[in-house]
């Protein structure tokens, strides 16, 4: 245990995700070694984080304006959405190159002991949005919604949410990201839910 400011910071670097302790020792000795300039800009750049960033109106990902760059381009399909749980969601999905649709980020997913239940994540904007009444006015109607929340207990849950409240819409087709073996991957080593999964998502070649 450090004294005074210095055991403050660390403790403070440990409650972000990832950071253990060691990891947070690291950093706040850097940071304590580190010139003045940098401490600066670093603190320029976290205030402007938690006041200037802003949310899509339409999908609620991070925008700089009042929709995102994904809502505004018109070379999006926008008849097809994935709905995510997190931004960070959204890179991963673009990074695979293979999704041309618009998005729609929840904000989270459902877990009743932490206390984030239906109302407390985007459900009801995504529902306006297939009711075409929500902020992008200018959509054509949406086909097709892929749920692809985390593949744990929660993401589970939101899922089956989801499916239950938007198999009611007419017309809509909802899908669920597949999940099976990973490239590269051995069978002896895959748990039995992912090779379940595997089996039961098997394809026609």
């Amino acid at each position: 245990m450090f004294e005074g400011p210095v055991q403050d910071l660390i403790d403070e670097l440990g409650r972000l995700p990832g950071v253990g302790p060691k990891s947070a020792q690291r950093i706040a000795f850097h940071l304590l070694a580190a010139d003045p300039t940098d401490i600066n800009r670093l603190q320029e750049v976290l205030q402007t984080v938690k006041q200037g960033v802003a949310f899509c109106d339409v999908c609620g990902n991070v925008a700089s304006d009042t929709r995102c760059r994904y809502c505004s381009d018109a070379r999006r399909d926008p008849t097809l959405v994935c709905v995510v749980e997190e931004p960070k969601d959204v890179l991963a999905v673009e990074r695979t190159r293979e999704f041309k649709g618009r998005y729609h980020v929840l904000g989270g997913a459902l877990d009743p002991l932490a206390g984030i239940g239906p109302d407390t994540l985007r459900i009801r904007e995504l529902l306006a949005r297939l009711g075409g009444t929500g902020p992008a006015t200018d959509e054509t109607e949406i086909s097709e919604v892929i749920i692809a929340t985390d593949p744990n207990t929660e993401g589970e849950a939101t899922a089956t949410y989801l499916v239950r409240l938007l198999r009611d819409f007419p017309g809509l087709s909802v899908t669920r990201l597949a999940s099976g073996l990973p490239m590269g991957g051995d069978l002896e080593f895959a748990d039995e839910m992912t090779l379940g999964r595997a089996l039961a998502g098997r394809r026609a070649l």
